[in-house]
């Protein structure tokens, strides 16, 4: 076993990033179906990785301790670009869009019951292998696989979380790109006869040149940096209640409360474009560890009915995003960068749904109302309506008995 250390871990993922921007410039397959640079770049890694594991017994394991501060550090910046009013002039749509997602996660875990059964398996894997994995990711996988585990008897359901998972998060993305390339070719595109540089704001055109000065980066830096301890300390406040919550989404929170206090309080104004900037290397670093980091042997340990199962999970998250996401968000630019996003944060994570969204954006154009509504969906909605939907999945008399 080869174990890299910090340093090393992190000039191996800003390698990735550089990769998989190489090979999004050079591959037309990969820009056709806007495939996000890091996914691309991850994905072979981890793929090389798997290869050299196989034929040469060799395992090279990533040092993980910069991945939670940068994934925090995103969703800080996430929270730092909300500010009420865009809130408020979008609170419709997100209404609108969390209703599709919550349908989402009835129709996931409806679907894995109803296949699990059919393939004879125990019903509370479908379940697990639903939106429990799928929408809710590792974290939420972890602590339900062993709850699955102690109080209904499943077997393997830790492992089995976190392999469905991490099937997710590959799958979520690699086919958000293709989707959105499908139902842009319905709706007219922003970027065409537009000037792009003054549509380009915050998250939605990561390459775009910023004015950026020293002092007002340490500023922004200095803002992002109380996010995080403010969350950590918040988190560690509400441990134990009824209002426990993730610790990204405490960041989140905290982001969102400095911004816009400091804004009302006239004592500080937030420059979005130090913070997209921040956020984006945050994102960008951070998926490329998770993903070069992933053990794809654990898919390859998968039995085949499971395997049916998380495919057939995909096709729905496709098909969901297409004829439900689209058509009910208003069948329009905006609404097809939402379905994107709706791919990555549906099979996988909301940093997955960004990057999704930023490969579209990048592209063909901005979508503000896409960047506004899918961080808090996917960041802080989502997690309650999840606990809410597999509670309520969970209360059914077939699948309480089961196990």
């Amino acid at each position: 076993m080869l174990q890299l250390d910090f340093y090393s871990t992190l000039v191996a993922a800003s390698l990735v990033l550089l990769l998989g921007r190489g090979l999004v410039a050079r591959i037309g397959f990969l820009r056709t179906y806007n495939i996000p640079e890091p996914v691309a770049g991850g994905l072979l890694v981890a793929m090389l990785l798997l290869a050299l594991r196989g034929f040469a017994d060799i395992e090279v394991r990533f040092d993980p301790s910069l991945q939670t501060p940068l994934m925090l550090a995103f969703f800080a910046t996430i929270g730092l670009n909300a500010d009420f009013a865009s809130l408020k002039k979008g609170g419709r749509i997100l209404a609108v869009f969390l209703l599709v997602v919550t349908g989402l996660l009835v129709v996931q875990n409806a679907m894995g019951i109803a296949l699990a059964s059919a393939l004879g398996l125990d019903p509370l894997m479908g379940l697990l292998a639903g939106s429990v994995t799928l929408s809710g990711g590792h974290g939420t996988g972890a602590a339900w696989g062993a709850v699955f585990s102690e109080q209904y008897g499943v077997a393997s359901a830790s492992e089995l979380a976190i392999a469905s998972a991490t099937f997710g998060l590959v799958l979520g993305g690699l086919i958000g790109g293709p989707v959105a390339r499908f139902l842009i070719k319905r709706v007219e595109v922003p970027g065409i006869g537009q000037p792009q540089s003054s549509l380009a704001k915050g998250f939605e055109q990561p390459n775009e040149e910023r004015l950026i000065t020293a002092f007002s980066f340490i500023e922004t830096l200095a803002l992002v940096a109380i996010s995080l301890q403010g969350g950590n300390l918040l988190n560690a406040a509400i441990q134990g209640t009824a209002f426990e919550l993730p610790t990204f989404v405490c960041v989140l929170f905290v982001g969102v409360v400095l911004r816009n206090g400091l804004s009302m309080l006239g004592w500080h104004q937030v420059f979005e474009r130090e913070v997209s900037v921040l956020g984006n290397v945050s994102l960008s670093l951070f998926l490329a560890m998770a993903l070069m980091s992933l053990k794809l042997w654990d898919l390859a340990a998968l039995a085949l009915p499971i395997v049916i199962l998380l495919a057939a999970q995909a096709l729905l998250m496709a098909l969901f995003a297409i004829f439900v996401t689209f058509r009910v968000m208003g069948r329009n630019y905006d609404a097809a960068v939402l379905a994107a996003g709706h791919c990555g944060f549906g099979l996988g994570a909301t940093p997955t749904a960004i990057a999704n969204m930023q490969a579209v954006t990048q592209r063909f154009g901005p979508s503000q109302i896409a960047f506004l509504v899918v961080p808090m969906v996917g960041a802080f909605f989502i997690d309650i309506a999840n606990a809410v939907v597999i509670k309520l999945y969970l209360a059914l008399p077939f699948l309480g008995t089961a196990g």
